[in-house]
């Protein structure tokens, strides 16, 4: 087992395609067939379920992905700390789905043209995903949306062993269909249903916080804003968008729109993993930020 391979196995398991994983890295599909094969046979297990040209990882391969993700980090994070002054190529970095699509966009480019030979891999998920990720070094560093004080969150707190460095505020809302009256409380609800992302999501768990006192109001998950937004259109739920996403949507301008709250974004990192590449990141969020 050498890193080459174990590499090679996260990126087929990522693309889940011997193909498209051997296309981007100049390698023959023979080769890294050969490779996945070898590490199979040399752990005992099948990795793989293989339909047609999909590759699937099976619940050894999820298993294995976790330990494979942490020894490939351990060893970049070996190399960086015995060349300080050298640049990571790739910046793994996790992102709600609200802000890479409303913030990322023109930070992205500005690193893109400034640090061309720094590689950016983006990674979505959840805030609770995506710091359980950081924690366990298979991202570098992460956009998360902070728990405000007031609700209660897991105990040990997980970002106290991180760093976290506030970027953005964003506005929380609560959108209405457009024939509903205007609210000031949950209680002024008048359909059954918030329209929200996974469990993991903050400012779904703000909007359930809000939407306690009110006993008719029950959560409905839903994959993605675009959903949330339809169930709201279809009249049977409120659904909780922020801001910055809801001016990005296709909505019509008389939607009624009701503010919960300002939430803070912040990046995270490991404490003992900040490097150049953060710090490039760090600054050109910080510049964006500025200019909104």
């Amino acid at each position: 087992m050498d890193f080459t391979t174990l590499e090679i196995f996260l990126l087929v398991a990522e693309r889940t395609s011997v193909t498209r994983a051997a296309t981007e890295i100049g390698r023959a599909p023979s080769n890294v067939t050969n490779r996945i094969r070898a590490l199979e046979e040399e752990l005992g297990v099948g990795l793989f379920s293989r339909d047609g040209k999909k590759m699937t990882l099976t619940r050894e391969g999820r298993l294995f992905r976790s330990y494979a993700t942490r020894l490939v980090a351990l060893c970049d994070e070996a190399r960086n700390a015995l060349k300080p002054t050298m640049m990571p190529d790739v910046l793994r970095l996790g992102s709600m789905e609200s802000t890479a699509a409303s913030r990322l966009p023109p930070v992205l480019q500005t690193i893109n043209r400034t640090h061309p030979d720094l590689a950016l891999r983006l990674t979505m998920g959840s805030t609770e995903e995506l710091t359980r990720a950081v924690l366990a070094e298979e991202i570098d560093c992460a956009l998360i949306a902070r728990l405000p004080s007031d609700i209660a969150m897991p105990r040990p707190d997980p970002l106290e062993d991180l760093d976290g460095d506030p970027i953005y505020r964003e506005d929380v809302l609560i959108v209405l269909p457009a024939s509903h009256p205007p609210i000031k409380t949950a209680l002024d609800v008048r359909v059954s249903w918030l329209a929200a992302l996974e469990p993991g999501c903050t400012y779904r768990r703000v909007a359930e916080q809000w939407a306690r006192p009110s006993p008719t109001i029950a959560t409905k998950e839903v994959s993605s804003y675009h959903a949330i937004l339809a169930s709201v259109a279809a009249g049977d739920a409120i659904g909780v968008v922020p801001r910055c996403v809801f001016e990005l949507m296709d909505w019509p301008g008389d939607a009624r729109t009701h503010s919960l709250r300002e939430i803070q974004t912040l990046l995270i990192y490991r404490r003992e993993a900040s490097s150049p590449a953060i710090e490039i990141l760090r600054r050109a969020l910080h510049t964006d930020a500025g200019g909104h």
